[in-house]
């Protein structure tokens, strides 16, 4: 991890077409701006890892979708092995 010390005002560059920027420092709290390419998704870690989960959770089917499946091409239930 790269530790850097940064005054309101005073940016970061990360590669040629990003750019992280302190708007303002008050006590434990910091305001970045950041500017990105709009093919370059920015989003914060909480909403980054919640996106991550829903997107796991619909690419997996459910039991009863596997059945269904099943079903449909009459194949043998794969639950029942």
């Amino acid at each position: 991890m790269l530790v850097l010390t940064r005054r309101a005002g005073e940016s970061v560059m990360i590669g040629d077409d990003v750019v992280i920027t302190v708007l303002e420092a008050r006590g434990d709290v910091i305001r970045l701006g950041i500017q990105a390419p709009r093919d370059v998704q920015v989003h914060r870690e909480e909403v980054y890892r919640e996106l991550q989960d829903a997107n796991r959770a619909a690419a997996s089917p459910t039991d009863g979708a596997v059945h269904a499946l099943a079903k449909m091409l009459g194949s043998p239930d794969p639950a029942a092995e």
